[in-house]
């Protein structure tokens, strides 16, 4: 089978952000929230015109999703909190607090609305990250440990397979999922991103199944379908693609996140682009999505 070359998406948000991450799209409120990760820069964006407002979080952020009690959860530097839509960030959880070395990097929350999010070390020292599960009552589980760079999550249209990024490791990994207690089975290999495609950073899953990747420093967007097959690449005008997520009225908008951390000067001078919100379009769309129930 022939690997589609699909359209270039499409510039939406033109900024610098050092490390653009985690878009999310919050049905709500009709908009793409993303963030700058070593800023603490929360953007929320209006995807008919682009518009963007910025609120800037007291510490660094891995991820901000949206919370079905209203306003959102976030992963900071030291910890699992609430993001009321008025007032300061409210410490739910600590995880990693006595340890400044370390920071979370990307989450997801799963069908059952438990909130998934995973640590790094901020200078990537090989194995110091964890993956951690919130539930709605705020007990929090270690799920993995040993992990280098905990990065893109997602689930299988059925619920019966999660999807995670280690990105070191240059694979996307699935697990058996279980449901209702939240546990995962034995680690398996789903695909390697081969020499010359990057590595796999933050993910989706369509309603086909099929996984779309973000490739660091890959120039674009890959998606796997449920066997592993590579089906189609969109390419990108810059290297650092950080993450994607499928939304918009119909799920068939394709939000994708980028970077400019470790480009020299002169990448930075042929990417000026880097550090940007893109928007592509597909034909299958992605799977409404859950907030976090807590």
């Amino acid at each position: 089978m022939s690997v589609r070359r699909l359209p270039a998406p499409e510039l939406l948000v033109e900024r610098d952000a050092y490390i653009g991450e985690g878009p999310v799209w919050d049905p709500r409120a009709g908009r793409v929230l993303w963030i700058d990760i070593p800023h603490g820069t929360l953007f929320s964006t209006d995807p008919s015109d682009g518009t963007t407002s910025e609120r800037t979080l007291p510490m660094a952020v891995g991820v901000v999703l949206p919370r079905a009690s209203g306003g959102y959860v976030a992963a900071l530097q030291d910890g699992f909190y609430a993001l009321p839509d008025g007032g300061e960030p409210e410490l739910i959880a600590p995880v990693e607090s006595a340890d400044p070395a370390t920071r979370f990097n990307d989450g997801e929350i799963d069908p059952q609305g438990r909130f998934w999010a995973g640590t790094m070390a901020w200078d990537a020292s090989p194995q110091r990250g964890s993956l951690y599960r919130l539930d709605a009552d705020g007990t929090v589980t270690r799920m993995l440990e040993g992990v280098t760079i905990s990065n893109g999550l997602g689930w299988s249209p059925d619920g019966a397979t999660m999807y995670y990024v280690d990105t070191a490791t240059y694979r996307i990994d699935r697990f058996d999922f279980d449901p209702v207690s939240g546990d995962i089975g034995e680690r398996r290999e789903f695909v390697t991103i081969r020499e010359g495609g990057g590595r796999p950073d933050g993910l989706t899953v369509d309603s086909e199944g099929a996984v779309w990747v973000a490739t660091w420093p890959g120039w674009g967007v890959h998606r796997y379908l449920p066997d592993g097959a590579l089906d189609a690449i969109m390419p990108l005008p810059v290297s650092n693609v950080s993450s994607c997520e499928l939304g918009g009225h119909d799920l068939r908008d394709l939000y994708i996140t980028t970077a400019w951390e470790l480009l020299s000067e002169e990448e930075r001078a042929a990417q000026p682009l880097a550090g940007s919100l893109f928007r592509g379009r597909v034909d299958v769309p992605g799977v409404p999505r859950t907030p976090f129930a807590g």
